[in-house]
């Protein structure tokens, strides 16, 4: 039997990092999302070894691994931190309702096409919270979900983020954004009945860069279809990305969430056969906060909103398209 020290204690924030370097892989890394040094890193997770009396990595070549024991701490450590925010949301029910403040981080799509909705309902029913957006994509996203720089992580998903299975987190799904072709007006497929996606493995493809989540999810969808697109524009920018379509520089595929931006261009939809490609949009809190009133009135809302008609819009033809400005 190994030896546990007598006068086990763990640091919170201690086991905050460890967890970070299970989710990133590495020292560099870990030290990057968390903005510490390689060398903080180290003496963190040395500090929490001195206290648990365990050892919690081994070498890995030039780098380092969990040991066995350091899944076990992370394992009750998920059941610490649900309990530290039952304790929370419990303190905050106590006192006086409808009050303090809550941060919601979300990509960017979100925030174009959820969140104003989002914001001007809670404005109206929570008029004593402070509601502040950030924007950010996993796994930052659930790096600073994780530190409680962020309340309510909207996301999609996609490789970055979390599993179903995460027990970190209390998730809710809001709604399926549905992906549609968008080409430049005179394209050779511009109103024509609907196409199979590899139709489009010769052509250039504009595509958000490969670590976003549009950018995976749009990758994905054509290794899905039998290609590989030839990117030759990585823009994370929905307007610009609008803009190199109407420009003739490529093809795009396009969320409904922003489809005000590419509606206002000089470009086609082109209808897909089979079921449209698409993506889904999910909430999130950390695991024992979900019966705080406020953060339940917000993911209410964001539900909500997931079902507003300016988002499950139906599919959209050429023919459909409102005239360009």
């Amino acid at each position: 039997m190994e030896w546990v020290s007598e006068t086990f204690t763990v640091d919170l924030r201690r086991l905050t990092v460890l967890r970070e370097l299970q989710r990133r892989g590495s020292l560099a890394r870990t030290a990057e999302a968390l903005h510490l040094t390689p060398s903080a890193v180290s003496q963190q997770i040395a500090a929490l070894a001195r206290e648990t009396g365990v050892p919690l990595t081994e070498k890995d070549g030039r780098g380092v691994r969990l040991t066995g024991q350091a899944r076990v701490l992370l394992a009750h450590a998920e059941v610490i931190g649900a309990q530290l925010e039952r304790a929370r949301a419990d303190l905050a029910a106590y006192g006086q309702g409808g009050r303090g403040s809550v941060t919601i981080g979300c990509f960017s799509s979100g925030i174009l096409g959820l969140l104003p909705g989002v914001l001007r309902d809670l404005a109206e029913r929570l008029p004593h919270v402070r509601v502040d957006v950030v924007e950010a994509e996993p796994p930052d996203l659930f790096t600073a979900l994780d530190a409680g720089q962020v309340d309510v992580a909207v996301a999609v998903d996609f490789a970055a983020a979390p599993p179903h299975t995460d027990g970190r987190y209390e998730r809710v799904d809001l709604f399926t954004d549905v992906l549609d072709l968008v080409v430049p007006d005179g394209h050779r497929l511009a109103g024509q009945d609907p196409v199979p996606l590899r139709e489009l493995a010769r052509d250039v493809w504009i595509v958000g860069a490969a670590e976003s989540c549009c950018g995976a999810v749009a990758r994905s969808v054509c290794a899905a279809a039998g290609f590989t697109p030839d990117v030759r524009h990585a823009v994370n920018d929905w307007g610009a990305l609008a803009a190199l379509v109407e420009a003739g520089q490529g093809v795009a595929l396009v969320p409904r969430l922003v489809r005000e931006l590419y509606e206002r261009r000089r470009v086609s939809v082109v209808p897909l056969l089979g079921e449209a490609p698409s993506r889904n949009v999910f909430a999130a809190v950390r695991a024992g906060a979900e019966g705080d009133a406020v953060l339940t009135a917000v993911r209410d809302r964001l539900r909500a909103g997931g079902r507003s008609p300016s988002i499950r819009l139906p599919q959209v033809g050429p023919s459909d398209r409102k005239p360009a400005c």
